[in-house]
């Protein structure tokens, strides 16, 4: 096997589009090639060459036990013996369906795909299926994967673009995608008014985590609630990072908001492909086949995906979340110590931002970021160099300026002792 980095890229690049599968792995504005994982344990992640790191991308989100969690990794060994497709109905995703439901108050059903993306996709349609409008609104830096009609100002794979947006996009769908800014209830108000009776559903990230860390008041949150409530639109949580990260029952748990559909992914599969819609049953019997809004999936509610999904979320339901915050508080509180004190003060610009369990690096502002238009422009050139740094000191965080930071109940006590080791070797 290649262990060199760079040779492995030069190889990649020839027969995958950029060399990568997704685009935030291609480290663009990076001084180095990608790094190529082979395995991973707890907080740990290990390259082709033996390089081991303590790992803040966590997959970008999905292992919030960690990796290889051995309770996890036992339930999908049984249900690897049994088989891992059937494309029929099976016992798996009934019991993942049931433990959900029975938890979340605020929804009676739920369906499984393969994505995030795919949930939100569905989630369009099956809006505008239940309302008969055809108009959404999404606000701007709020990523909801790469469906179409949602790649209009996006997250954090498109920020820095001269358009955050994509080539081959319709100029017939983004017409009815409507764009408004975060934290500005007026400039929603003002986009119902001036769209009567034409929006289906308001989408958002009720934790904006895919173009910085937005952390958004409550008050804005219950507004927009009651605004959708007032103008028989939709509300939409795009909870598909959020999800089981902060609370388990997300932002929507966190919050008291009830949202009229909730979009999950990530921790829901327990590593493992996965996306889900939720909410009332009024909505979602609307679905086909019971209802004439299609969707349909060969891989959906994949039986690996279920039985890993349920062996995390059953774990995680008994875990403590203070705990974990309370081990990111302590990740932060290192980094930030770490970020005045290198080399001469090199880093000291800049702040960490922490949410439950995620963190996000910023250069500092005088003010807290909710919106994309206040997050300073020199916040990729200043991530570059930094990102170098913790790459060679063995600290693996997301290749991208605009990507927060995962913890786990993984990185424990000895982690964090860990990881003040080597930012100060």
């Amino acid at each position: 096997m290649i262990d060199n980095h760079s040779e492995l890229f030069e190889l990649s690049k020839k027969i995958i589009p950029g060399g990568v599968h997704s685009p935030v792995r291609g480290f663009k504005g990076l001084p180095m090639a990608p790094r190529f994982f082979e395995k991973a344990e707890g907080a740990y992640i290990t390259d082709v060459a033996g390089k081991n790191y303590i790992d803040f991308c966590m997959s970008f989100g999905p292992l919030i036990l960690g990796h290889r969690d051995l309770d996890v990794e036992r339930e999908l060994k049984f249900a690897l013996e049994k088989g891992w497709s059937y494309g029929a109905c099976e016992p798996y995703s009934l019991k993942l369906a049931q433990f959900l439901v029975d938890r979340l108050p605020f929804i009676d059903q739920i369906r499984f795909v393969n994505s995030g993306t795919e949930a939100v996709m569905t989630a369009i349609r099956l809006a505008r299926g239940y309302t008969g409008k055809s108009k959404i609104i999404k606000f701007d830096g709020c990523y909801h994967g790469h469906v179409d009609s949602m790649l209009i100002k996006a997250g954090s794979g498109l920020a820095g673009s001269a358009d955050a947006s994509s080539a081959g996009v319709p100029k017939g769908v983004s017409d009815d995608t409507l764009i408004v800014g975060l934290n500005d209830i007026d400039a929603l108000k003002a986009c119902f008014k001036e769209h009567s009776g034409e929006i289906a559903a308001v989408f958002i990230e009720p934790l904006p985590a895919n173009n910085g860390l937005l952390i958004q008041d409550l008050d804005y949150l219950k507004a927009i609630r009651e605004l959708c409530t007032q103008e028989n639109a939709l509300l939409v949580f795009d909870e598909v990072i959020s999800g089981f990260r902060v609370a388990f029952g997300g932002m929507a748990k966190l919050t008291g908001i009830k949202p009229d559909i909730v979009t999950y992914g990530k921790i829901i599969g327990g590593g493992l492909p996965v996306g889900a819609i939720g909410g009332p049953e009024k909505i979602m019997q609307k679905l086909a086949p019971v209802g004439p809004v299609y969707q349909a999936g060969t891989l959906s509610a994949n039986p690996l995906a279920m039985v890993g999904g349920l062996a995390t979320l059953s774990k995680l339901s008994t875990a403590s979340y203070d705990v974990m915050e309370a081990n990111t508080k302590k990740i932060t509180d290192v980094f930030r110590r770490w970020l005045s004190e290198y080399d001469g003060g090199r880093f000291s610009d800049t702040n960490v931002v922490q949410f439950g369990s995620l963190f996000w690096m910023h250069p500092k502002t005088t003010i807290q970021l909710k919106s994309i238009c206040c997050i300073p422009p020199t916040l990729s050139e200043r991530f570059a160099p930094m990102f170098e740094v913790l790459l060679e000191k063995g600290i693996y965080i997301a290749p991208n300026a605009w990507e927060v930071g995962f913890a786990s109940l993984a990185h424990d006590d000895n982690v964090i002792a860990e990881l003040e080791r080597r930012l100060w070797s």
